[in-house]
């Protein structure tokens, strides 16, 4: 069988992520990729040992062997790159957020509809295993009714006022910063994991580090070495390090998440708890093989990521058997395999991934938050 023929375009932190879970899948070849410059672009198709490469993302998207292209960009230019993407005929994987507005969002839904193309957005915590299975207990009727949710996602990553990335800029990253980054992954889950719609919120927004100190080159360029204050220049944050967000579902239930990216010692946790009317349920993102199930009449319980144990629905997400762990790069893994199975031809039925449509949607929560945020009020969510 001809493997499906793909490119990257972005290869940071993400972009090198999707590349090792496509060779995973055995049926796809990532065949180019496109960096801003020829120099980097080289140096990135070597170091990840793929032939073609391109110092722009055009050129790439004009190679008639490719099919589908994962989007790996700062978050300014998903827009335009899938935009162009879709017009040349290619199925679009993107990073989250899929645009910097709900007008681009809706602009690239439409358009992908209107190309027939397959079209997802990256929000791969939704295939940690035991989410899925959250999902069919919510649905077979094991938690009853919710009534509230809980949790936060907590970063340490710009802890220091000399902690700096192009994240901090609203040029490339968009006017929010934690809530568009993790705060997108929890409410993305959340609605996935219960079925409900947030209908109302009402946002407070933090900056704790108001200026911060931008190395004047590359960070590499330091490596091993103590920057001197000379190193760097001062530059004001106009984006959240910390947000706190009050929710209301559709169902009249209530919840909270606070998202922070100055936590100290916690590297990349997300947390939630279900509060339902026969049991809660908790899960967090760095011990992501166990749920905890409390009971009011009964021992509290621990349900281990194992296919023995779970829904027989959830089992196509676990490809190793109980405490062989699963973790973050399966998710991206596990979210391409039900993507290309749709590409394929191989996939019947509606999309079980998330796609543009799922992308739009955050854009409308995070708008709402930040205009939430501004106004000092509750809002409802469009």
């Amino acid at each position: 069988m001809e493997k499906i023929k793909v490119g990257v375009i972005g290869t940071g932190f993400i972009g090198p992520a999707h590349i090792e879970a496509l060779r995973r899948l055995g049926k796809v070849e990532v065949v180019a990729l496109a960096e801003s410059s020829d120099k980097l672009a080289e140096s990135k198709a070597q170091m990840l040992q793929i032939d073609r490469h391109y110092g722009d993302y055009r050129l790439l998207l004009k190679d008639k062997d490719i099919q589908s292209v994962h989007i790996c960009s700062p978050n300014y230019l998903h827009y335009e790159m899938a935009r162009a993407a879709l017009q040349e005929g290619k199925h679009v994987i993107c990073e989250k957020p899929l645009a910097v507005s709900v007008h681009q969002a809706e602009e690239l839904v439409e358009l992908a509809d209107k190309k027939g193309l397959v079209n997802a957005v990256n929000f791969n915590i939704r295939y940690y295993p035991l989410m899925r299975q959250l999902r069919l207990m919510v649905d077979k009727g094991d938690m009853g009714q919710i009534f509230a949710v809980q949790g936060s996602y907590l970063q340490d990553w710009l802890f220091h006022p000399t902690d700096y990335n192009w994240r901090l800029e609203p040029d490339q990253s968009g006017q929010s910063r934690a809530i568009a980054d993790i705060g997108s992954h929890w409410m993305d889950l959340i609605e996935y994991v219960t079925h409900l719609k947030i209908t109302e919120l009402c946002a407070d927004f933090a900056t704790f580090h108001k200026i911060r100190k931008k190395p004047l080159k590359p960070v590499e360029t330091y490596a091993g070495k103590v920057l001197s204050p000379k190193d760097y220049q001062d530059v004001p944050i106009n984006t959240e390090d910390y947000a706190t967000v009050l929710l209301r579902f559709e169902n009249d239930g209530r919840g909270v998440m606070t998202v922070n990216q100055v936590a100290a010692g916690r590297k990349n946790r997300l947390y939630f708890e279900l509060d339902g009317s026969r049991q809660a349920v908790a899960w967090e993102s760095e011990t992501p093989n166990q749920i905890w199930i409390g009971h009011r009449d009964g021992n509290n319980e621990i349900l281990m990521r194992d296919p023995s144990l779970v829904y027989p629905d959830c089992k196509n997400l676990i490809d190793y058997p109980g405490g062989h762990n699963e973790g973050f790069p399966d998710t991206f893994k596990q979210l391409l395999k039900e993507v290309y199975a749709q590409i394929s031809g191989r996939a019947f039925g509606p999309p079980s991934y998330p796609t543009f449509a799922d992308g739009l949607r955050e854009m409308v929560l995070c708008e709402a938050i930040m205009d939430s945020n501004s106004k000092r009020t509750w809002v409802k969510v469009g």
